[in-house]
Protein backbone atom coordinates (compact mmCIF):
# COMPACT_ATOMS: atom_id res chain seq x y z
CA UNK A 1 0.00 0.00 0.00
CA UNK A 2 1.41 3.52 -0.95
CA UNK A 3 1.84 6.17 1.17
CA UNK A 4 -0.61 8.89 -0.36
CA UNK A 5 -0.01 12.11 -1.56
CA UNK A 6 -2.59 14.08 0.12
CA UNK A 7 -5.12 16.45 -1.68
CA UNK A 8 -5.87 19.73 -0.22
CA UNK A 9 -9.37 20.75 0.50
CA UNK A 10 -8.71 24.27 -0.80
CA UNK A 11 -7.37 25.95 -3.15
CA UNK A 12 -3.27 26.99 -3.27
CA UNK A 13 -4.35 30.40 -2.52
CA UNK A 14 -7.42 30.23 -0.25
CA UNK A 15 -4.60 30.55 3.21
CA UNK A 16 -3.82 34.31 2.18
CA UNK A 17 -2.78 36.32 2.88
CA UNK A 18 -1.99 34.30 6.59
CA UNK A 19 -0.14 31.54 3.85
CA UNK A 20 0.49 32.48 0.40
CA UNK A 21 0.18 30.76 -2.91
CA UNK A 22 3.86 31.25 -3.24
CA UNK A 23 4.71 29.06 -0.14
CA UNK A 24 1.99 26.60 -0.49
CA UNK A 25 3.20 25.71 -3.90
CA UNK A 26 6.72 25.05 -2.52
CA UNK A 27 5.86 23.26 0.90
CA UNK A 28 2.77 21.33 -0.55
CA UNK A 29 3.70 20.87 -3.79
CA UNK A 30 7.29 20.34 -3.69
CA UNK A 31 8.73 19.68 0.10
CA UNK A 32 5.81 17.44 0.65
CA UNK A 33 5.80 15.85 -2.58
CA UNK A 34 9.49 14.92 -1.88
CA UNK A 35 8.53 13.19 1.44
CA UNK A 36 5.64 11.33 0.05
CA UNK A 37 7.71 10.00 -2.92
CA UNK A 38 11.00 9.11 -0.74
CA UNK A 39 8.74 7.24 1.63
CA UNK A 40 7.67 5.32 -1.20
CA UNK A 41 10.65 4.47 -2.45
CA UNK A 42 12.18 2.81 0.88
CA UNK A 43 9.18 1.35 1.57
CA UNK A 44 9.15 -1.13 -1.19
CA UNK A 45 9.62 -4.35 -0.89
CA UNK A 46 10.26 -4.02 2.98
CA UNK A 47 7.70 -5.09 5.41
CA UNK A 48 6.76 -1.29 5.67
CA UNK A 49 5.60 -1.84 2.49
CA UNK A 50 1.71 -2.78 3.46
CA UNK A 51 1.56 -0.70 6.40
CA UNK A 52 -0.63 2.30 7.75
CA UNK A 53 1.54 5.86 7.50
CA UNK A 54 1.01 6.02 11.67
CA UNK A 55 2.10 2.72 11.39
CA UNK A 56 5.61 3.20 9.44
CA UNK A 57 6.34 6.47 11.86
CA UNK A 58 5.81 4.29 15.09
CA UNK A 59 7.98 1.39 14.03
CA UNK A 60 10.57 3.15 11.22
CA UNK A 61 14.07 4.88 11.88
CA UNK A 62 16.66 6.49 10.00
CA UNK A 63 15.83 7.63 6.43
CA UNK A 64 12.15 5.78 6.74
CA UNK A 65 11.13 7.66 10.00
CA UNK A 66 12.76 10.94 8.65
CA UNK A 67 10.23 11.01 5.76
CA UNK A 68 7.19 9.01 6.88
CA UNK A 69 7.57 11.51 10.24
CA UNK A 70 7.65 14.57 7.91
CA UNK A 71 4.31 13.11 5.38
CA UNK A 72 2.03 12.57 8.44
CA UNK A 73 3.00 15.41 10.36
CA UNK A 74 2.90 17.85 7.03
CA UNK A 75 -0.49 15.67 6.43
CA UNK A 76 -2.06 16.56 10.03
CA UNK A 77 -0.95 20.64 9.35
CA UNK A 78 -2.41 21.18 5.66
CA UNK A 79 -5.52 19.46 6.56
CA UNK A 80 -6.35 21.52 9.77
CA UNK A 81 -7.00 24.74 7.65
CA UNK A 82 -9.59 26.26 6.07
CA UNK A 83 -9.44 29.76 4.75
CA UNK A 84 -11.51 31.49 7.17
CA UNK A 85 -10.65 29.63 10.19
CA UNK A 86 -13.68 29.20 12.36
CA UNK A 87 -12.38 31.17 15.42
CA UNK A 88 -11.93 29.36 18.75
CA UNK A 89 -12.17 25.69 19.51
CA UNK A 90 -15.68 25.20 21.01
CA UNK A 91 -17.36 22.02 22.48
CA UNK A 92 -15.31 19.40 24.39
CA UNK A 93 -11.56 20.96 23.36
CA UNK A 94 -12.32 24.33 24.22
CA UNK A 95 -13.59 22.75 27.97
CA UNK A 96 -10.14 20.56 27.83
CA UNK A 97 -8.10 24.32 26.66
CA UNK A 98 -9.81 26.52 29.41
CA UNK A 99 -9.21 23.46 32.00
CA UNK A 100 -5.76 23.03 30.49
CA UNK A 101 -4.02 26.41 30.26
CA UNK A 102 -6.29 28.45 31.81
CA UNK A 103 -8.39 29.78 28.69
CA UNK A 104 -7.87 30.27 24.84
CA UNK A 105 -5.74 33.08 25.01
CA UNK A 106 -3.42 31.65 27.63
CA UNK A 107 -3.65 28.78 25.31
CA UNK A 108 -2.27 30.73 22.49
CA UNK A 109 0.72 32.33 24.12
CA UNK A 110 2.18 29.18 25.70
CA UNK A 111 1.98 27.99 21.79
CA UNK A 112 3.68 30.24 20.25
CA UNK A 113 6.32 31.07 23.05
CA UNK A 114 6.92 27.04 22.39
CA UNK A 115 7.40 27.74 18.42
CA UNK A 116 9.51 30.96 18.68
CA UNK A 117 11.75 28.84 21.36
CA UNK A 118 12.20 26.40 19.63
CA UNK A 119 15.57 26.10 18.19
CA UNK A 120 16.17 25.11 14.30
CA UNK A 121 13.58 23.28 12.34
CA UNK A 122 10.70 21.47 14.05
CA UNK A 123 7.06 21.35 14.68
CA UNK A 124 4.78 22.48 18.04
CA UNK A 125 1.86 20.32 19.13
CA UNK A 126 -1.03 20.33 20.59
CA UNK A 127 -1.20 16.61 21.69
CA UNK A 128 -3.71 14.70 24.32
CA UNK A 129 -2.56 11.84 26.06
CA UNK A 130 -3.90 8.67 26.96
CA UNK A 131 -5.70 9.95 29.69
CA UNK A 132 -7.29 12.88 27.78
CA UNK A 133 -4.87 15.07 29.00
CA UNK A 134 -3.52 18.10 26.90
CA UNK A 135 -0.09 19.49 26.61
CA UNK A 136 2.15 21.56 24.34
CA UNK A 137 5.38 19.41 22.90
CA UNK A 138 7.87 20.90 20.52
CA UNK A 139 9.63 18.33 18.34
CA UNK A 140 12.64 18.96 16.39
CA UNK A 141 13.08 17.50 12.56
CA UNK A 142 10.44 14.32 11.76
CA UNK A 143 9.69 14.01 15.08
CA UNK A 144 5.87 13.00 15.85
CA UNK A 145 3.97 12.47 19.63
CA UNK A 146 2.56 9.49 18.32
CA UNK A 147 5.93 7.44 18.92
CA UNK A 148 5.16 8.29 22.89
CA UNK A 149 1.48 6.74 22.31
CA UNK A 150 -0.11 10.89 21.97
CA UNK A 151 -2.29 11.90 19.81
CA UNK A 152 -1.81 14.80 17.93
CA UNK A 153 -4.83 17.99 18.03
CA UNK A 154 -3.25 20.63 16.44
CA UNK A 155 0.35 21.42 14.73
CA UNK A 156 2.49 24.04 13.55
CA UNK A 157 5.25 23.84 11.15
CA UNK A 158 8.20 26.12 11.78
CA UNK A 159 10.44 24.54 9.76
CA UNK A 160 11.52 27.98 7.65
CA UNK A 161 10.20 26.36 4.53
CA UNK A 162 6.84 26.63 6.15
CA UNK A 163 6.83 30.38 6.38
CA UNK A 164 10.37 32.23 5.25
CA UNK A 165 9.07 33.13 1.56
CA UNK A 166 5.96 35.30 3.43
CA UNK A 167 7.46 36.25 7.08
CA UNK A 168 11.12 35.68 6.33
CA UNK A 169 12.91 35.55 9.71
CA UNK A 170 9.69 36.38 11.36
CA UNK A 171 8.56 32.89 12.77
CA UNK A 172 6.48 35.11 15.71
CA UNK A 173 4.89 36.96 13.24
CA UNK A 174 3.56 33.50 11.32
CA UNK A 175 3.04 32.03 14.57
CA UNK A 176 0.27 35.21 15.53
CA UNK A 177 -1.41 34.93 12.55
CA UNK A 178 -1.83 31.06 11.42
CA UNK A 179 -4.69 30.75 14.19
CA UNK A 180 -6.50 32.96 11.90
CA UNK A 181 -6.60 30.02 9.36
CA UNK A 182 -7.06 27.21 11.62
CA UNK A 183 -10.36 24.76 11.87
CA UNK A 184 -11.24 24.26 14.83
CA UNK A 185 -14.03 21.53 14.06
CA UNK A 186 -10.71 19.63 12.30
CA UNK A 187 -9.42 19.80 16.00
CA UNK A 188 -12.12 19.06 17.81
CA UNK A 189 -12.43 15.75 15.59
CA UNK A 190 -8.71 14.87 16.44
CA UNK A 191 -9.34 15.65 19.84
CA UNK A 192 -12.65 13.19 20.33
CA UNK A 193 -10.81 9.98 18.35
Amino acid sequence: MAVNYIELPYETDALEPVITKRTIEFHYGKHLKTYVDKTNDLIKGTEFENMSLEDIVKKADGALFNNAGQVLNHNLYFMQFEPQGSGKPIGKLEKAIDETFGSFENFTKEFEAAGISLFGSGWVFLIKDKDGKLSIEKGQNAENPITKGMKTVLVIDVWEHAYYLDYQNRRADYLKLVWNIIDWDEAEKRFEV
